[in-house]
């Protein structure tokens, strides 16, 4: 997975600077250097990631030396590094390793203390252009020790702040009718609205001279999106997840939490312990699929199950309590419905869901309806199932 981009993206972000655009390129010359021709046009700075290791298919420098239109020139002082490198963990260096102590002409050397690819910095009419390695562990060094350096020389002063809303229980378009007459008035800060299943995000970059002016505006703008999404936010730090989020109010509150899941298939008690530290919460979770096993584990009346079958707000209430009961955990949250394809009644088609949520004052279930995808359908009902639990937990 591409991590490297990510970790610029912040890193120059911080520095006031715009990443407009990401391209992934396989390991042709020829595609490669059209690549980095139409990136020096379109941008003041290129940053390019792997592709400088010793084989053949390592065609970065030779791709990136086309695009300026020079020639790659052995480098002497690279060699020797190289070899001292190699004679330091007592190996032999292999002929192609040599590849790596070519530098594009004009080019100044990144050093890499933790890899034998050194990396590269060519000033542009317009900006720069970066060779970085390939491994997270040396293009990250890299980026702090020499890239940010020279970047600051380069740039303006200015600073990019951003504030972050992560929004559950509404759907995009909701949110954006919501909230655009707030945001369309300004062109600085730029908003962003992202959106997974069930999931959100409102990123709002402010670029300004200095941060305290970044922050007047972010707090300008974003204050009054704040408030017209209410406790639909369930995090302004955009790293936070609705289940580490739910897991830190139960912490905080000394409060625990069971599951007892049929249609998601034990995907609500995954997310809840997906992170370390959650048996400070989390009790237990009971995956019954058959009736059978929702009245003898859950002990869910057959009555109610003859009368109203399995999906059915009377059943999500009594697995919801049941589980509670069972495992004596603070709150316990139950699902179940038709994730389809097949099954499903005139009256509950495929897509219907109950959640039921057991709370010390009681119970209380809550219908959905979430369309025909299978994967869709439990994703949603397991993130709006958090989402229930994390309203309760605040209010």
């Amino acid at each position: 997975m591409d991590t490297n981009s990510l970790f610029i993206t912040e890193q120059v972000n911080a520095l006031g600077l715009d990443v407009v655009g990401k391209q992934v390129v396989g390991d042709d010359r020829v595609r490669l250097t059209e690549a980095i021709e139409g990136a020096l046009a379109r941008s003041e700075f290129v940053f390019l990631s792997g592709g400088l290791g010793p084989t053949e298919d390592d065609v970065t420098r030779e791709a990136a030396a086309a695009a300026l239109g020079r020639t790659l020139e052995h480098s002497p002082e690279q060699e020797t590094i190289l070899e001292a490198r190699f004679a330091q963990i007592r190996r032999k260096m292999a002929e192609n390793n040599r590849r790596q102590t070519y530098v594009i002409a004009g080019a100044e050397v990144l050093p890499n203390p933790n890899g034998t690819a050194p990396g590269q910095y060519f000033r542009t009419e317009r900006g720069a252009l970066f060779l970085l390695p390939g491994p997270p562990r040396e293009l990250k060094a890299m980026v702090v020790a020499h890239v940010l350096p020279k970047l600051k020389s380069l740039l303006p002063p200015q600073v990019l702040r951003v504030r972050s809303f992560r929004v559950a229980g509404m759907g995009e378009s909701d949110l954006d009718t919501l909230i655009a007459p707030v945001y369309t008035k300004y062109t600085n800060p730029t908003t962003t609205v992202l959106s997974a299943i069930g999931d959100l995000w409102v990123h709002l970059h402010a670029r300004c001279e200095t941060e305290a002016e970044a922050e007047a505006l972010l707090k300008e703008v974003g204050d009054p999106i704040a408030e017209l999404l209410g406790d639909r936010v369930y995090s302004t730090d955009g790293n936070d997840t609705l289940e580490l989020v739910v897991g830190r109010l139960l912490r905080e509150r000394k409060a625990t939490v069971a599951t007892a899941e049929s249609c998601t298939g034990g995907l609500i008690a995954t997310r809840l312990t997906e992170h370390g530290g959650s048996s400070d919460y989390f009790v237990a979770s009971l995956v019954t699929y058959s009736d059978e096993q929702k009245h003898t584990l859950l002990g869910v009346p057959q009555e109610l199950l003859d009368r109203y079958t399995a999906v059915s707000e009377e059943v999500a209430a009594a697995m919801a309590t049941g589980a509670r009961e069972r495992t004596g955990a603070t709150y316990a949250l139950s699902a179940t419905g038709y994730a389809g394809p097949g099954g499903g009644t005139e009256e509950n088609p495929v897509g219907t869901v109950y959640l039921g949520l057991a709370t010390p004052g009681g119970v209380r279930v809550t219908k959905l309806r979430y369309g025909m995808d299978r994967n869709r359908i439990r994703t949603l009902a397991a993130q709006t199932a958090l989402d229930l639990l994390r309203r309760e937990l605040i209010n």
